[in-house]
């Protein structure tokens, strides 16, 4: 199955106006409260150093593929 134009640049749109903030916001308190969500607990920089950055990675990594998933759908990058 696949998805017309009009799908495509909904789900992009959605993407950028709504999953990439929410990531984003999620990694500006988890920055500056020191504490990442995972689950239904938390990951602390104090606490466990090594976990807290790997997870941080991950986070930054999620954006950068909704962002470029984003563009991609919106501007049709790739076919």
């Amino acid at each position: 199955m696949t998805a017309s134009g009009s799908d495509e640049l909904l789900v992009g749109a959605l993407c950028l106006a709504v999953v990439l903030p929410w990531i984003g916001w999620t990694l500006w308190h988890g920055l500056r409260n020191a504490r990442l969500p995972i689950g239904r607990g938390y990951v602390e920089r104090a606490e466990r150093p090594g976990p807290f950055h790997l997870l941080l990675t991950l986070y930054i990594l999620a954006a950068l593929l909704i962002a470029f998933i984003a563009v991609d759908l919106l501007f049709g990058l790739t076919t």
